[in-house]
């Protein structure tokens, strides 16, 4: 499979204005990508509009331009994360019984539609936007293009992949803790997060409703400035809009730009340290004076968004859910939504107070320089490291970025290079509220400052011949015996549920406890499962380690097709308790 050549949608819409391409070719070219690029990552896209429709879009922006129109994005297409209303699909958040159709898109899609853009379906990412790194999705776990075995960051995954994979030139993507910026970075993209309130969030699925914000990954700073100039405005129908101010924060060609001391980059992987001093190079070239400044105090903010009050925002989306359809969110995802329920007023009013004094430090930081530059990420995991890990390694990827909506700042991810492994490492300019123009422009003349290295190739090979296996119970992620499919690189690819055909039974005497799953037919239920991809190889060594009375054969999924899986031998079942109403080992240890 070939390259796909990437181009801006700034060149899109200029050839389409002009008339020297037609929208319909671009949209079919759009298509013809997002097909290939399935035999690659199948699970970059939730949904998308079938080709027809698509096409017809495109026949309409043609149609326009022949009538003398011009629009800012004629013809560009676009992919949107599927937590962002686009009327027509469904919305889903990556979780199926959450979903329902939107009959009217977000306020921010309107306005994309209205100059052009043409939305070709929606994007994978971690159920609820809650994680960054793109494998808390029951519609799998997404890689990193240049290197399929590293995260692909979070939670605007799909979105990240389907801009840098060369399908789409622009992607909507969220942003709470990082969940644009971090993606952009893995992926050698720009990832604009914009002052909360300068874009509306109408019809946006909240994950911290009073801190989310809409972002763009895009391909060059120039791009996530023309996606701004559109999105940007005030929405009245949006309680949580800004207007901006009449003179917003400028950058002059001079700055001052501060820096973390070393010692507060102590935990930066040595390529990663040697990517942010590269960066800060070019931001010299670019007219920075740097001002090395205390950052602590912003890190220590950072903390209250997982560990303070705003936690219970996650939970008041998700409080039906999780009283009703529990074991439809997933298991980190409900860890996380559950323990929003324990905390009281008291306890926001005092996260509130910490954060006012956090707010006044940030405000005096300002005071002293202009920009402040971070490396986005301290570092890279691969997908098994966060699967086998998911709370501990996920926190530390927002170790630079989970304050910034917090404290009322814009910020920007732009590329710094590659490590050896091949995925990208993001440098984070990041701003007071409203000096998003400024960074847009910072951005640019960073990227102008001297030529970065090139992107490697995609990572578009083959693994290796490798098989699926289902897991449903001590092998499931977390439990205790999933390290023996990450220690060999077994890779989470689906959550799903089995046909209504089986039994679980918890078995009797077993250390650690285990289930045991039983064909029965007609009288049986739907199980909780995952779905693990390993090499031959690596599957041969794990069937020979499996016990008895438990065995591997075929499982049958709820849609049909099979897979091998965990089976069980009759002698299974003495001694053990039916469990199959709790709908999975999970629920039932849950319940326990």
């Amino acid at each position: 499979m070939t390259e796909f050549p990437r181009r801006t949608a700034r060149a899109i819409a200029r050839e389409v204005n002009a008339g020297t391409a037609r929208a319909e070719q671009i949209a079919q070219q759009t298509l013809e990508r997002a097909l290939a690029y399935d035999a690659v990552q199948p699970q970059a896209w939730i949904s998308r509009f079938p080709a027809e429709a698509v096409l017809q879009r495109a026949r309409d922006i043609d149609r326009r331009i022949a009538c003398g129109e011009q629009l800012a994005l004629a013809g560009v297409p676009v992919a949107v994360k599927d937590n962002i209303d686009v009327a027509g699909l469904a919305t889903t958040a990556a979780c199926a019984e959450f979903a329902y159709r939107a009959d009217v898109s977000a306020h921010v899609i309107e306005r994309l539609v209205t100059a052009g853009a043409v939305i070709i379906g929606k994007t994978n990412l971690d159920q609820f936007a809650t994680g960054l790194t793109g494998s808390r999705s029951p519609y799998g776990a997404l890689g990193c293009v240049f290197n399929r075995e590293y995260v692909s960051g979070g939670s605007s995954s799909g979105s990240a992949v389907a801009v840098a994979a060369g399908i789409v030139p622009l992607a909507l993507g969220s942003d709470t803790a990082g969940s644009g910026r971090v993606p952009a970075a893995f992926n050698n993209l720009i990832g604009f997060k914009p002052t909360r309130g300068r874009w509306s969030t109408r019809g946006l699925v909240p994950a911290c409703r009073s801190l989310d914000c809409i972002t763009a990954l895009a391909l060059d700073a120039e791009d996530a400035a023309l996606v701004d100039a559109v999105a940007a405005g005030f929405d009245r129908a949006d309680v949580y809009a800004r207007r901006g101010p009449a003179q917003p924060p400028a950058i002059g060609p001079r700055f001052r730009l501060g820096v973390p001391t070393p010692a507060q980059l102590a935990d930066l992987a040595p390529e990663d340290a040697e990517r942010f001093a590269s960066a800060l190079e070019r931001l010299r070239g670019a007219g920075a004076s740097p001002v090395q400044v205390e950052v602590t105090p912003l890190l220590e903010a950072a903390r209250l968004l997982y560990g303070g009050p705003w936690v219970a925002e996650r939970t008041a989306v998700l409080e039906s859910l999780l009283a009703t359809r529990p074991n439809a969110i997933h298991p980190v995802v409900r860890s996380i939504a559950q323990a929003g329920k324990g905390i009281s007023a008291v306890d926001t009013f005092r996260g509130l107070y910490a954060l006012q004094g956090y707010a006044r430090i940030a405000e005096e930081l300002w005071e002293c320089i202009d920009v402040l530059a971070l490396p986005t990420t301290p570092g890279i995991y691969r997908v098994g490291e966060v699967l086998a890990e998911p709370v501990t390694l996920n926190a530390r990827l927002g170790l630079y970025t989970n304050f910034v909506n917090l404290l009322d700042m814009s910020a920007i991810s732009v590329p710094a290079g590659f490590r050896g492994n091949g995925t990208g490492v993001g440098l984070s300019l990041i701003g007071p509220a409203w000096s998003d123009t400024a960074l847009l422009q910072l951005a640019a003349r960073y990227l102008q400052a001297g030529a970065l290295p090139p992107a490697p190739a995609l990572d578009r090979g083959p693994r290796g011949a490798r098989v699926q296996l289902a897991v449903v119970g001590a092998h499931l992620a977390g439990m205790p015996l999933n390290w023996q499919l990450s220690s060999r690189e077994a890779r989470l690819v689906r959550r799903t549920r089995t046909a209504p055909v089986y039994r679980l039974y918890a078995m009797a005497a077993q250390t650690p406890p285990k289930p045991a799953l039983v064909h029965v037919g007609a009288g049986g239920g739907h199980i909780e499962l995952e779905i693990y991809e390993l090499e031959v190889g690596a599957f041969g060594s794990f069937v020979a380690e499996v016990p008895p009375p438990l065995a591997i054969g075929t499982v049958t999924l709820e849609d049909g097709t099979s897979v091998h899986g965990f089976v069980a031998e009759p002698r299974a079942l003495e001694g053990a308790l039916d469990i199959t109403a709790t709908g999975g080992w999970r629920a039932y240890l849950a319940g326990r």
